[in-house]
């Protein structure tokens, strides 16, 4: 059993994913699963075939909240948190994140791997020729931390339920310490299978769900981080087109897209007026 490491694993609604997940390194690594869905099949799986596993079920409050609570668990001197629809997170690439911490001299604030199949537009990477490469952000699919650090750096905003927690995290935590991107450590991740929907209702729901939240936490994050003035700046095309769009598919009758682009907006409304992330499906 690895000594240096834990790794945490936010569940919601992703049993099949966590089960195999886990089945490579749970007799190598200590394993903290944060279960934020009610799943109690899935505590009852991991109580009878992995009993040293550690499972946590929590109230959904959102995927930062998770981490913290997690983070408090961990013993060790350093934990790696993961969404459990990620490939290639094995013994292997959580030896590597060691190996780069070490020769670091642990001095970083967070480290990520290299993603193989993600937009460009959607995540910014480092030069892959350079094997530890300096960010300024990470995805918070995959991030590698020192537990004094993080502790350090206040974790993650639970006022953030989804989108942006870590990179508000990453905008402070850089003033401790750098961020790189390790570029051998290679993952594939596969974007938006990590809650298993039953039907379209379902996958409607957590669109617009997530049309909200990433509305309500961009304008938050830059409200927080900079300043009133330069986040109505940032939205006004953003609220422009989303306006547009709602008359447009109003006129047209598309409901689909017409709750879609009016989630939006009142995500954003309610960030404007100081209310809480409270959407919930």
């Amino acid at each position: 059993m690895n000594k240096e490491v834990t790794v945490i694993i936010i569940s919601h609604q992703s049993k099949d994913l966590v089960l195999n997940f886990i089945k490579n390194i749970y007799t190598k690594f200590e394993i903290i699963i944060i279960d934020n869905s009610n799943d109690y099949e899935l505590t009852k799986n991991i109580n009878q075939d992995y009993p040293g596993v550690l499972i946590k079920n929590i109230d959904n409050n959102g995927y930062g909240a998770a981490i913290n609570y997690g983070s408090k668990f961990v013993k060790t001197k350093y934990f790696l948190i993961s969404n459990p629809d990620l490939s290639g997170i094995d013994e292997n690439s959580l030896d590597r994140f060691v190996h780069a911490a070490k020769f670091l001299k642990d001095e970083f604030s967070a480290l990520g791997p290299r993603y193989l199949n993600v937009n460009p537009k959607s995540i910014i990477q480092s030069d892959k020729n350079n094997n530890i490469a300096e960010l300024n952000f990470l995805s918070g699919a995959c991030i590698f931390f020192k537990k004094k650090i993080f502790e350090l750096v206040g974790g993650f905003d639970e006022s953030f339920f989804l989108y942006f927690e870590e990179t508000d995290f990453c905008l402070r935590a850089i003033k401790f310490n750098k961020i790189y991107q390790i570029n051998e450590i290679k993952i594939l991740h596969n974007t938006g299978n990590s809650v298993l929907l039953k039907n379209d209702k379902e996958v409607q729901d957590h669109r617009n769900l997530r049309s909200w939240h990433f509305m309500w936490s961009k304008f938050y994050f830059y409200k927080k981080n900079y300043n009133l003035i330069y986040a109505f700046i940032i939205f006004t095309p953003i609220i422009l087109r989303t306006g547009l769009k709602i008359i447009y598919y109003a006129i047209i009758n598309n409901n689909i897209n017409l709750v879609k682009y009016k989630s939006r907006w009142f995500g954003f409304y309610n960030s404007i007026i100081g209310r809480k992330s409270f959407k919930r499906i």
